[in-house]
Order: C-alpha cells, then sequence, then structure tokens
C-alpha cells in the first residue's frame, strides 16, 4: 500500500479496538506513508511526544495529568504544537473523557481526534503490528504458491510449462494451495516474505482444458491455506533437445537464488521434459531443501568422499 489514510486506518481498526470518532472528522485525509518514519527519529505510533511527535499519538492518563499538571497558557500552547505537527491521528485511552480544549483543537486543524476503551498498552502493540503489515513492502509475482511438506513453494515457469498441473497433482497428493497465477508477497521482517492470495483468485486453481477450478469445493478445506511464508521457489524449465548439463549441475542440481523484496530466496530449477514425473521431483526438491536447512548437503557429502577415496589412492 502506497499510503494509508486516517479513515482507512479507522475503518480497518475501529471495531477491533473499539474506537470513537470524536473530532476532527475532516481530517480523514491525513495519511501515514511507508518509509516516512524510518528516515526520522519518531514512530508511527506511539505515546504522546511533543518533541519527537508519533504519526499517531496515544493520548493516556499520564499524559492526560501532565496537560492538567500545566498552566493554562502553557497547556494552551502544548496542545497547539501538538496539531501544528499534523498527526494522522490522536487517542484517547481507557474511555476517559476528551477534554473539551483538546476537542475544540482538533476540530479547529481537522486533527482526527479518536477515543477507545482499550488500554494504552493495547492500542500500542495492535497498531505497530497492523501498520507494519498495512506499510509494508509489496510485490505481486506470477505462479503458483502451495505448501508443500509445511514449506511455503512457489513454483514460476514459462506459460504453458505445466504449473497449474503440476499444482493439482501435488494437491491431489496432500499438500496445499494458497494462490494460483498470481500471488500477493508482503515482507512482513527483514528476512520473512509472506504470501497470500488476491480476494479475487481465492480457492480458485485455473488448469488448461478444465478451465477454473473450485479447490476448496473439490478437495475439501484442508486442500487451500490462506498465507504462507515463502521459503523456496521451483522453477520449470523446459529441456531443449541437445543441451548439454554442466557435470557439477549433475551433482548439486541447478541450484540458485532469486531476490524477492530484496531478500535472497532459494531457487531450484526443474528441467521440463517427457516422462519426468514433476510432482515427485518437487516433493524430494522441498525434502532436499529441508535436510540443506538442518546442515544435511547430500551432494557435499558425495563430493566429500569422493576427495577423501582419492586421498586414499596410492601416488603413482
Amino acid at each position: 500500500m502506497d499510503r494509508l489514510s486516517a479513515r482507512q486506518l479507522y475503518d480497518n481498526v475501529y471495531e477491533r479496538m473499539a474506537l470513537r470518532w470524536v473530532s476532527g472528522m475532516r481530517g480523514e485525509s491525513r495519511a501515514l506513508e511507508p518509509g516516512v518514519a524510518q528516515a526520522r527519529r519518531p514512530s508511527l505510533v506511539g505515546y504522546l511526544n511533543v518533541i519527537y511527535p508519533n504519526k499517531i499519538q496515544i493520548i493516556g492518563t499520564e499524559e492526560l495529568n501532565f496537560l492538567d499538571a500545566l498552566d493554562s497558557r502553557q497547556r494552551w500552547e502544548v496542545i497547539h504544537k501538538i496539531a501544528a505537527h499534523q498527526p494522522v491521528a490522536l487517542i484517547v485511552t481507557k474511555d476517559q473523557s476528551v477534554p473539551s480544549d483538546l476537542r475544540e483543537v482538533a476540530e479547529e486543524t481537522n486533527t482526527p481526534l479518536w477515543s477507545s476503551t482499550k488500554r494504552g498498552h493495547e492500542l500500542l502493540t495492535y497498531l505497530q503490528y497492523h501498520l507494519a503489515r498495512m506499510l509494508a513492502a509489496k510485490a505481486t509475482l506470477h505462479g503458483v504458491f502451495l505448501e508443500v511438506f509445511s514449506i511455503g513453494v512457489l513454483i514460476t515457469g514459462e506459460a504453458g510449462s505445466g504449473k497449474s498441473e503440476l499444482a493439482l497433482e501435488l494437491i491431489s497428493r496432500g499438500h496445499r494451495l494458497v494462490a494460483d497465477d498470481a500471488t500477493d508477497f508482503t515482507l512482513i521482517a527483514p528476512d520473512v516474505i509472506d504470501g497470500t492470495c488476491p480476494e479475487l483468485l481465492q480457492d480458485l486453481l485455473e488448469v488448461r482444458g478444465l478451465g477454473v477450478l473450485n479447490v476448496r469445493e473439490m478437495f475439501g478445506h484442508t486442500a487451500v491455506k490462506t498465507s504462507k511464508y515463502l521459503r523456496l521457489i521451483v522453477h520449470l524449465k523446459p529441456l531443449r533437445e541437445g543441451e548439454e548439463v554442466d557435470a557439477m549441475t549433475r551433482i548439486t542440481g541447478d541450484i540458485g537464488h532469486r531476490d524477492i523484496l530484496d531478500v535472497p530466496v532459494p531457487m531450484i530449477t526443474i528441467p521440463v521434459a517427457s516422462g519426468r514425473n514433476l510432482s515427485v521431483l518437487v516433493e524430494a526438491a522441498v525434502r532436499n531443501h529441508a535436510l540443506k536447512s538442518k546442515g544435511i548437503d547430500p551432494a557435499q557429502t558425495f563430493i566429500d568422499r569422493q576427495a577423501h577415496q582419492m586421498h586414499r589412492l596410492p601416488p603413482w
């Protein structure tokens, strides 16, 4: 998402956070933008801070007591200083009475002012999580995204390479569909990419000759999954006649990586040819990836054994 307006944020969380819009309705277009807070000291959301104002200022009991302890001139200056920084919203916690001067200033400056029955730490924790996901870097990639042996696998390849047919066979073997054709990926942590299905494509798989299939209705609710972390990419590559395979590739496999949202994701390329059982090959690739994640590398074991055997041979 490029930006998140106060109205969009309110509509997304008001029920979960028991919010009520008190004042400043005309400021509903104020927006949060990804990357703004990271370039400056302030954060997207936090308790009332006049020196380094947050984009969303939470006003709890201590903050209201701080305002009450000021004389009338200081209080006026502080409240106007808060509004002058144009926060996306102010939130008064624990259903406390909203001061009339704060309400008036919010209305005059078009600053959204909300009230919540929740405690400050509940609002802070939930909003930090929610905003991190809503404003995170996103990308939509072409391919079929599946859960295979509890690992998120994106199957890619040229048009007509058999991605959907392969996905259908894997689903029939007990694996789960996340998304077909287009998957939305979100960077939810520095090295964690979460993949979800666009609402329009939910539960659907398009197979040439069969048309659009509803996987949930055909195979049951356990055959689909709403989201999964991306851990492996399997790329289907047509095997050209006469194409030679590098000797080392025959031992290690065609292993590489692809950068998704600046995160290197392991990728294995599987040659596609008549008679090859791709579903078995994908399952084997996923199992092998899981072994490598645990530090077990069969190819390296073979290379080490060969080197050891050569050292044992007598010199010429």
